[in-house]
């Protein structure tokens, strides 16, 4: 199967934030890690960001 991949606008969407954001919270860790498909060609793996979002789940739920 062939991986898909998220652009910075892409995640921005998703999680209801700016494109800025996005790259902030790569800059700080707090999401995972983009590979780097080619010159000035950032993406994130799709199955990288849904194992993420799995993760929040039970951090919103604790409070």
């Amino acid at each position: 199967m062939l991986a898909k991949y998220l652009s910075a606008a892409d995640l921005a969407y998703r999680f209801g934030v700016s494109k800025a954001t996005i790259w902030r919270w790569k800059r700080e860790g707090q999401i995972p890690s983009p590979v780097y498909l080619g010159a000035r060609c950032t993406r994130w793996r799709e199955e990288d960001i849904q194992d993420y979002e799995k993760g929040l789940i039970p951090d919103v739920m604790l409070g």
